[in-house]
C-alpha cells in the first residue's frame, strides 16, 4: 500500500514574465512503496518500505491550460514512472534509486530542477529512517539560474538579440 500526496505551488516571478518563463513547484510527498533495495545479503531476501519525496521546479507551458490535464506535467506520470522503475528489480543503493528518479523527472522538458529524497524505513531500529537527498538541474551550457528562470530572453541573446524584446543588439 502506498501513500502519496502531490501539490503544485507557483513560484514567484515578475507578473509580466511570459508564461514560458514562469515556474511552478510540483511535489510528491511521502510516497511509500515496497522496494527490493539494499546492498547486504539480508536486504535481498524481501522487499522493504522506502519513502520517496520528489520536489520539482517546472516551467509553465505557454499554451493555455484550459483546465486540461494534457496541458501540464501531471504528478501521476511521475509516480507511475517511479513505480514502474522500482518494479524492474533489485537496486543496491538508495543513491542509485535517487539518481534514477531524478533522471525520470528531468526526462520531462518542462522540469528544470529536481530534489529527490529516498529513505529506508525499516533498516535502523533506533531511527525513523535512513536515506539521502539529492538535487539535480537540467544541463545548460551557460549559467543555469539565468537560463532556467528566463529561457526566452536567454535564447534571444544566443540568437544575437541580446535579450532585448525589440530584437536589437
Amino acid at each position: 500500500m502506498s501513500s502519496e500526496h502531490a501539490t503544485v505551488e507557483r513560484l514567484t516571478l515578475p507578473d509580466d514574465a511570459p508564461a514560458g518563463e514562469r515556474l511552478y513547484r510540483m511535489f510528491v510527498k511521502d510516497l511509500v512503496l515496497q522496494c527490493n533495495i539494499g546492498a547486504y545479503a539480508h536486504e535481498r531476501l524481501r522487499p522493504q518500505p522506502v519513502r520517496i519525496n520528489v520536489d520539482m521546479q517546472v516551467r509553465e507551458t505557454s499554451v493555455p491550460l484550459n483546465d486540461d490535464l494534457a496541458n501540464v506535467l501531471s504528478y501521476d506520470r511521475i509516480t507511475a514512472a517511479i513505480k514502474a522503475h522500482i518494479a524492474k528489480g533489485h537496486i543496491n543503493l538508495v543513491e542509485t534509486l535517487a539518481e534514477d528518479i531524478a533522471a525520470i523527472c528531468l526526462e520531462h522538458a518542462s522540469v528544470v530542477h529536481a530534489r529527490i529524497g529516498v529513505e529506508k524505513l525499516a533498516v535502523e531500529p533506533n531511527a525513523a529512517s535512513v536515506g539521502i537527498e539529492i538535487e539535480r538541474h537540467r544541463n545548460h551550457r551557460h549559467h543555469p539560474a539565468i537560463a532556467e528562470l528566463f529561457p526566452l530572453a536567454f535564447d534571444a541573446a544566443l540568437r544575437g538579440g541580446r535579450g532585448r524584446r525589440d530584437g536589437g543588439t
